[in-house]
């Protein structure tokens, strides 16, 4: 069963560890990018693997998500899956001297997945390009 990727990268006139601060609070993520309505711990303590959340999203279902990968300061992964369907998004960061390039990846997987990239697939890259941008203007911005 094949998988289908999205991808976005971006570079980001920040320190890397600022960008990944803001990435991995989660429940702020709807402050900065409008493809986020909200975002809601399940869990308490750090956020790391085996964290998840509860995310809600415009023209989706709500869903919830679980860390499976964490790497301080330079990337998080984290999935979700209905019967049929996985998805996996992914956000990397790469030092750049000062400044970072983040990778943002959305990765649709399952018996369903080519349904859900020819229905969803232009609203996912909207989602991605949308998350980068906001990502890129929260981080340069200082706020």
């Amino acid at each position: 069963m094949s998988a289908t990727t999205f991808k976005v990268a971006v570079n980001i006139e920040a320190p890397p560890q600022r960008v990944f601060e803001i990435l991995h609070d989660v429940e702020r993520w709807p402050e900065w990018t409008s493809t986020m309505i909200s975002v809601q711990r399940i869990d308490r303590g750090p956020f790391g693997v085996g964290s998840s959340a509860r995310v809600r999203q415009p023209k989706l279902r709500p869903a919830v998500w679980q860390v499976t990968e964490l790497t301080d300061g330079r990337n998080f992964t984290w999935v979700t899956s209905t019967p049929g369907l996985r998805m996996k998004a992914g956000h990397l960061i790469e030092a750049r001297g000062a400044a970072a390039r983040v990778e943002l990846s959305f990765e649709l997987s399952g018996l369903f997945s080519p349904i859900a990239s020819r229905l969803y697939g232009g609203m996912i890259e909207r989602y991605v390009a949308t998350e980068a941008q906001g990502l890129k203007q929260r981080s340069e911005s200082g706020a």
